[in-house]
């Protein structure tokens, strides 16, 4: 099965690294995060990559030129998700499913029982539902007395998009040419025609905007 990765992004949040490089490329342990989001995939079986680049593409062409089930697709400097996405519509066939990602985000999930889910649920989208880090720690004050100090853990209220999608060819029934984000006008279109799900996770996920991140 296709992984597509986001990667085109201009990283502006994330400035003291991407300057020079893109934001995916940007090292944690030695390593970029483009690598070890790839290796979480592999982990699950998952070994075709296309990684839809933009801003200073010819890094990551660079960086993963001799890796043959990776292709690094140039999609544009300022092309929004939803078009990077339709920009790769030739890479996949009528009914097949495919995983999407963005470049900047890492997590436990398990994708074999996410891959399930999609499965068996038969909608067009699936995305990962995760909740967000705590910045801070969380009081509970009563009458002046701390009850309960929790130091940073994660928000038990709202789920947020979590990335980490799985998609039928389908989507590209609600993008085309027009320069959009994916996360606006078609996810909404999926939500109006409950053809989104959410699989939820509990575990970690963390996602990187910026040098504190």
């Amino acid at each position: 099965m296709k992984v597509v990765i986001l990667c085109g992004g201009l990283g502006s949040r994330l400035a003291e690294e991407t300057k020079k490089i893109p934001k995916p490329m940007v090292k944690i342990g030695g390593k970029p995060i483009l690598v070890h989001i790839i290796k979480i995939y592999q982990k699950y079986g998952f070994n075709e990559f296309i990684l839809a680049s933009g801003y200073k593409s010819k890094v990551i062409e660079k960086y993963f030129n001799k890796k043959k089930n990776i292709n690094v697709v140039n999609t544009g400097l300022n092309t929004l998700t939803g078009k990077r996405l339709y920009k790769l519509k030739n890479f996949f066939k009528k009914d097949e499913n495919f995983m999407l990602t963005y470049g900047d985000g890492l997590s436990s999930q398990n994708l074999t029982k996410l891959l399930k889910f999609h499965e068996k649920n038969k909608k067009i989208a699936t995305v990962t539902a995760v909740r967000p880090p705590v910045r801070f720690g969380e009081l509970k004050i009563t009458n002046n007395n701390v009850t309960s100090f929790r130091e940073k853990l994660q928000s038990r209220g709202s789920w947020i998009n979590g990335g980490f999608f799985v998609f039928n060819y389908r989507i590209f029934n609600y993008i085309n040419d027009k320069n959009s984000m994916l996360e606006v006008e078609p996810i909404n279109k999926l939500v109006k025609n409950k053809e989104l799900n959410a699989f939820k996770h509990q575990g970690f996920w963390q996602c990187m905007d910026t040098l504190r991140d």
